[in-house]
């Protein structure tokens, strides 16, 4: 396992992190342990949760892992995200000091922990003044709740601006975002990439395999069946399914994926994980498994280094759209000139 700071402070974590979200619902508490388990005998040292997974069931599945085990919280950086409902009270959700205070001090009881390494908005709120939500959070590392403070799933300009008010209102800076972001989503790199590389945000990729796509489970023109997600649930796997059959730009991407893997006597998955672990401001690649075979296949890509051909290979048939203006040729061309 491969270690890196967390965006710009001085604590180290695994390349790799472990995601949660199927804990307690996907995964039966049995499974979750046991992947946890496997992930710490891997050298992984990060897990990142949130509140709303499996209704706050994610995290009391780790709360009683920590507690059966003596001495290993004091090994681990645990990240978990506040943001959305989780009541009918209409002050049960989003960033204001009420929800967040509360959901805070819930997290931390279904943890069973006194401090969470690394708490995260869960997504913009446009409804709560950012300046509310920086302020409880600087109070949260104040009191000794939280040590670091991320955000996940906002715009470019949303978390520049939050950027900059810490800095300028003295705040506790924003160390990470976690976004979506694989080779089949790349579009956080038409600005959000940059806002991480000038502001020292470390970026934590969700959803690195594209929701199983790079793993090479999904065949041309073949709706999914079985014991996939989208074949699980025919109505949302037809949905989701269709439109990224039809866009001719994945199959090309996972033909270049195949062709690595083949090449390199690896799987899918492994090639996919180390392209975005190789990205620029990427601090920790978040795995998502249902089962610890899976898991035992994610963690394979520990270590592994693609070759500069290799990894312009991926890039070059990744490639995303983005027309002329602003973010294509013309854009980039006129940006040049200083327009």
């Amino acid at each position: 396992m491969e270690y890196r700071t967390l965006g710009g402070t001085g604590t180290v974590v695994s390349a790799l992190c472990l995601g949660t979200m199927t804990f307690g619902k996907e995964s039966s508490e049995e499974v979750s342990h046991a992947q946890l388990d496997r992930f710490v005998e891997a050298g992984g040292n990060f897990v990142d949760t949130a509140d709303v997974y499996s209704r706050g069931g994610s995290e009391e599945v780790i709360g009683r892992w920590l507690a059966a085990r003596a001495g290993v919280r004091d090994q681990l950086v645990i990240a978990t995200k506040g943001r959305f409902p989780m009541g009918d009270d209409p002050n049960a959700g989003g960033l204001t000091r009420v929800h967040l205070s509360r959901a805070l001090d819930a997290s931390l009881r279904r943890l069973g922990v006194e401090t969470i390494d690394l708490y995260q908005a869960h997504a913009w709120d446009p409804l709560t003044p950012i300046e509310e939500t920086l302020g409880f959070f600087d109070d949260a590392v104040r009191a000794g709740k939280i040590r670091y403070v991320g955000v996940s799933n906002f715009l470019g300009w949303q978390l520049q601006k939050a950027a900059l008010l810490t800095r300028f209102r003295g705040l506790a800076p924003i160390v990470t975002l976690q976004p979506q972001y694989n080779l089949l989503a790349r579009e956080i790199e038409f600005e959000l990439v940059d806002v991480c590389r000038n502001e020292n945000i470390g970026i934590l990729p969700w959803s690195p395999l594209g929701g199983g796509w790079l793993t090479g489970k999904y065949v041309r023109d073949d709706v999914p069946t079985g014991d996939t997600r989208l074949g699980e649930d025919p109505g949302r796997g037809m949905e989701a399914y269709g439109p990224r059959n039809a866009d001719s730009r994945t199959w090309h991407i996972l033909e270049a994926v195949r062709r690595v893997a083949e090449e390199r006597g690896v799987s899918m998955s492994q090639v996919s994980l180390a392209w975005l672990a190789g990205r620029p401001a990427v601090t920790s690649v978040i795995l998502g498994a249902r089962t610890l075979e899976q898991l035992d296949d994610n963690l394979g890509a520990a270590g592994l280094h693609l070759s500069d051909k290799e990894t312009e290979l991926l890039t070059e048939a990744s490639t995303p759209v983005t027309g002329e203006y602003p973010y294509g040729p013309q854009g980039v061309a006129q940006r040049g000139r200083g327009i």
